[in-house]
């Protein structure tokens, strides 16, 4: 695999550990800003509709920038929202800030997505992709258990500062690893434009994926979102059990990602098959046991790899059904992916405040695997060709 892929995994693993950080900082950001936890939570939705927005706008803004200066302009303004985010007392400032690195993320993957189909021969995309989507599984591995302790130590807002400061190595490695070669000024005779590529969304062969990439995040982002009242309030452990719940999901999420990454290319509808229903009967277990500390550690474990695993997958599905939209591929496949992690908090989130407990947001990723998982099943028995 080429050498850029992985500077933009390792940038991915930057991002990757600001997205996922909030899991384990939602208390205590909620306790210093004088508000409920389930509101905290928008803070992760707020990231996940700058994500949505984002994806598609960036990518058609700079569609015609050289890769590696778009990428560059990303990290700095994530770098720099981050810095803000660190320093403000007021809610409503750090959602905006949320929304404004989620915009410069989005930009960034949706251009780095782009960058990794073209860097490897179709055959290959599926591979390609499960090494740049491992730098969100390290992160949730290394990144997000170092920030929820980082937090513990100094304050949630030393969290903010670290990321800021880590995209310095990321925004070197892009620097040295992507080619800055110019906008072609022929494209636009050789390749589609902009209208004919988002003229694709009206195509199931696209549509499908991407509703099941969104589904299986949703459900994914609302469980994990609203983990640590999981630990603490129904498992009734101390919150230090909050960073090690999140290394086991980040341990899961890369074994799922790395086996996807060798089957998701030959045996896509495989992947599915075995893994939708094993996603379900997952969380299923998770919303009857979790009040068993080991046993709730277990199944993290084991739903952070079946659902990066097919997730994955389907996302590599995407990008293989946009084919035909060079420049807007990797949005899609970035804009599937956040619809779902700015829905799933906001449903987990309604599901707290109407009383459910902290189980709640499991029940609502049995809901939305489930009706993944119907899609799925006519999908790997050839009613959709996808």
């Amino acid at each position: 695999m080429p050498f850029a892929l992985y500077m933009l995994a390792l940038a991915i693993f930057v991002m990757g550990t600001s997205e996922f950080m909030l899991a384990g900082l939602l208390p205590a950001i909620a306790t210093d800003l004088d508000i409920p936890v389930g509101t905290a939570g928008l803070l992760t939705s707020a990231f996940a509709v700058g994500m949505v927005i984002g994806a598609p706008l960036m990518a058609a803004l700079a569609r015609r920038w050289p890769p590696r200066l778009t990428l560059l302009v990303c990290l700095l303004t994530f770098a720099t929202c981050h810095v803000v985010g660190a320093l403000t007392p007021h809610f409503s400032l750090l959602v905006l800030t949320r929304v404004l690195s989620a915009l410069a993320n989005a930009g960034f993957l949706a251009v780095a997505l782009g960058a990794t189909a073209a860097l490897v021969p179709k055959h290959r995309t599926g591979r390609a992709v499960s090494i740049l989507l491992s730098g969100t599984t390290i992160a949730t591995v290394a990144g997000v258990p170092a920030g929820a302790l980082l937090g513990a130590a100094l304050g949630w807002r030393a969290t903010f500062w670290a990321v800021a400061i880590l995209c310095a190595p990321a925004a070197v490695g892009v620097a040295r690893g992507i080619a800055n070669r110019p906008p072609q000024p022929t494209a636009a005779s050789i390749s589609p434009s902009l209208r004919a590529e988002l003229a694709l969304l009206s195509t199931p062969r696209l549509l499908l994926p991407m509703v099941l990439g969104a589904l299986i995040n949703g459900a994914t982002f609302a469980v994990l979102t609203f983990l640590a009242p999981l630990v603490t309030e129904t498992a009734q452990l101390s919150e230090i059990w909050v960073p090690v719940t999140l290394v086991m999901f980040g341990i899961g999420s890369f074994i799922g990602v790395v086996t996807a990454g060798r089957f998701s290319d030959q045996r896509p509808r495989a992947v599915l098959a075995i893994g939708g229903p094993l996603l379900v009967i997952g969380w299923v277990a998770m919303a009857s046991m979790a009040t068993l500390p080991v046993v709730l550690v277990s199944l993290v474990l084991a739903q952070g790899a079946l659902s990066f695993a097919v997730g994955s997958t389907v996302i590599a599905r995407v990008l293989s059904a946009a084919a035909q939209a060079p420049t807007m591929g990797g949005a899609y496949a970035t804009a599937a992916l956040n619809i779902g992690a700015a829905t799933g908090p906001i449903l987990g989130g309604a599901a707290l405040a109407a009383g459910t407990g902290a189980l709640g947001p499991v029940w609502i990723a049995i809901a939305l695997t489930g009706s993944a998982l119907v899609i799925s099943l006519l999908w790997t028995r050839g009613r959709f060709d996808l």
